[in-house]
């Protein structure tokens, strides 16, 4: 089930839980729930409408495919690490709109740490934010350059909110 749509049932089911329960007030460990003297009776908690049925359920899931490229001037676009398999040679990249990007790292796949020294796949961890260059797109994404570095307020607006700073 895709992580909106149970996120969203979870607050769902929250909320009609809290309007179940709302007329009634602390009781002591024990003891029947009863009612607040003079407060209305309460009306019989219904259960939430039911989601609209998805014509193409595929759809969804080929939504993210075409994120638009939000790269700097040498081509770079911006991620955070999170996670790694190192057996098969693949990082889990999420950009910071959360939509994640699997790519697989090949033998000309260069990494590079802060300071633009040469490192390797399992130097990097989950949570380091990295700028990538790739080639391919979808399942056939391979990295062709990783370099370790964070990302500034300005790059934040620049390729991710449509605002000016607020100074």
């Amino acid at each position: 089930m895709n992580k909106v749509v149970h996120a969203a049932l979870g607050v769902l089911a929250a909320g009609w839980w809290l309007a179940a329960t709302s007329t009634t007030g602390a009781q002591a460990p024990n003891h029947p729930m009863h009612p607040r003297p003079g407060a209305p009776p309460a009306a019989a908690p219904t259960a939430p409408p039911p989601l609209p049925a998805r014509a193409n359920p595929a759809a969804a899931t080929s939504a993210y495919a075409n994120i638009p490229a939000k790269k700097n001037a040498a081509g770079e676009q911006f991620f955070i690490v999170a996670s790694l398999d190192l057996q098969k040679s693949q990082l889990l990249l999420k950009y910071p709109t959360e939509v994640t990007l699997l790519v697989k790292a090949g033998p000309q796949t260069k990494f590079l740490d802060d300071a633009g020294k040469p490192m390797k796949l399992a130097d990097l961890r989950s949570g380091d934010t990295v700028w990538v260059t790739s080639t391919g797109s979808g399942d056939n994404t391979t990295a062709l350059n990783v370099r370790k570095g964070q990302m500034t307020v300005a790059d934040l607006h620049r390729y991710y909110l449509d605002y000016e700073p607020i100074k």
